[in-house]
């Protein structure tokens, strides 16, 4: 019989996951599996909980929640060197990363995908050696994904973000930044960077498809200059609504690697999660880290290439 591993955040969203759970994990015994449950209480227990678990030999690890539990679920599969496919099912607020490779929004259906679908590869960021998903960001808009009370994102959804985002807008100062990248040098005040594995940060920041791979072993890297005339706020606000970057205000570019120093220490949110106050990050590329279900009718946009289905 095969294995599985299901982690469950009962707190993520509206508690989707929660009332469909018999259902679920029906659904993975009559295809063959044999299930463990953990079901986490506190931040970081589901990192915890896979990297104590080395010894385990599971054939799929199955994540229901949010980015948050995402991430985290990765991190303690990274520390443990398991390299079976992982299956999310997202039931958080805002689901940028589920959205980016086609994932349903139903658990139900997310369910029935992960045992039909295909394993993918995916890059993985890292933040001075702390594995990030899909987005590093700091400036404006940052905070909000972090400091919105659950409610409001749960009555809300994107809208909640975007208010609290405003409500920072008199208050953030821009940052001195200077960021490296091969032989890329750049220096100036920015109101945001973004550096990112996703078509979609927060409901704030959305890319053209076109434009992103997840598996390409690079970032998308987007750098908001500093306005100081409206005409200045304008090109940023057409930029950013249009998708239309670069522009004389938004630096964007792919690198595989990048080092950012900062005058001042800065506050970064890695996945939604907040990230104590550095003033100096390496960010690297870790190209198809990690193996992950996608439905078999997945579009192939924002893949470099396809994988194979394999025996799971």
């Amino acid at each position: 019989m095969k294995k599985l591993l299901m982690i469950l955040n009962p707190r993520a969203g509206q508690r989707r996951a929660n009332r469909f759970l018999p259902e679920i994990l029906r659904l993975f015994i009559d295809h063959g599996y044999v299930c463990e449950t953990y079901v986490t209480g506190a931040s970081g227990e589901a990192t915890e909980y896979l990297s104590h678990h080395k010894q385990h030999s599971y054939n799929m690890v199955v994540c229901a929640g949010g980015d948050g539990t995402l991430n985290e679920t990765i991190a303690g599969m990274l520390a443990a060197g398991m390299r079976c496919p992982l299956g999310y099912i997202p039931c958080g607020t805002t689901n940028d990363y589920a959205a980016s490779i086609g994932l349903s929004a139903d658990v139900q259906q997310a369910a029935a995908d992960i045992m039909e679908g295909r394993a993918q590869t995916i890059d993985i960021g890292s933040f001075n050696g702390r594995n990030f998903v899909y987005t590093a960001t700091c400036g404006a808009f940052a905070k909000a994904s972090y400091s919105t009370p659950q409610v409001a994102k749960n009555l809300l959804g994107h809208v909640a973000y975007i208010l609290e985002g405003v409500r920072d807008l008199s208050t953030i100062r821009p940052i001195h930044m200077r960021i490296t990248s091969g032989d890329l040098a750049l220096e100036d005040d920015f109101l945001f960077c973004s550096i990112t594995n996703s078509t979609s940060v927060g409901g704030i920041l959305k890319l053209d498809s076109q434009l992103v791979a997840l598996n390409d072993g690079k970032f998308e890297v987007t750098l908001v200059r500093n306005p100081t005339t409206p005409a200045q706020l304008s090109s940023i606000l057409v930029g950013l609504t249009t998708q239309n970057v670069p522009n004389e205000m938004i630096h964007f570019f792919s690198a595989a690697n990048l080092h950012v120093e900062c005058d001042t220490p800065v506050e970064w949110t890695l996945d939604g999660e907040r990230e104590p106050e550095t003033d100096a990050v390496t960010l690297d590329n870790l190209h198809s880290a990690v193996r992950i279900m996608v439905p078999a009718t997945a579009h192939a946009a924002p893949f470099t290439s396809i994988e194979e289905e394999a025996e799971l």
